[in-house]
């Protein structure tokens, strides 16, 4: 049977788009004993959007994963959830990577390195409320924001 793993992920772009940013991603796997096992991810860059770097939590934290895994993917945004839970990215991918209004998708390189990611496993994706009390996605957004504020300064 696979692992079962939930990834909490948040970015954070100060001055989107074109300010530094960072992403905070964690993941949590509980062992066959009941022990919890952790791993905390975050990084910065100097010029971003907020959207990249949601999408990139998600995608640093399934490259993590070196076997076939059932995923919980929570996150605050819903540009990621909606694009699975909608079928945007179906319908994307059907338009050649053109959205509705025939634009090309934006962050096409990221989604695709996100299918990617994902192909080995088994993923759900659900929309937490952000800056609500949750506590991991607010770990994550402490880390998305101090990867931000560290890049900022760089």
């Amino acid at each position: 049977m696979p692992k079962h793993v939930k990834i909490f992920s948040d970015g954070s772009a100060r001055g989107n788009p074109d300010g530094p940013g960072g992403y905070g991603a964690i993941l949590q796997f509980t062992d066959s004993r009941g022990v919890l096992h952790e791993k905390e991810l975050s990084e910065g860059f100097e010029k971003t959007t907020n959207n990249r770097m949601e999408l990139l939590g998600v995608i640093v934290a399934l490259e993590c994963l070196r076997v076939p895994c059932l995923v919980d993917v929570y996150s605050d945004s819903k540009y990621v959830v909606s694009a699975f839970n909608e079928n945007w990215i179906g319908s994307w991918q059907r338009n050649g990577w053109k959205t509705a209004s025939k634009q090309p998708v934006k962050n096409r390189e990221l989604w695709e390195r996100l299918l990617k990611a994902m192909e080995p496993h088994t993923v759900t994706y659900h929309w937490v409320k952000g800056h609500a009390g949750h506590p991991e996605n607010e770990r994550c957004d402490a880390l998305a924001t101090a990867a931000a504020d560290a890049a900022r300064k760089s």
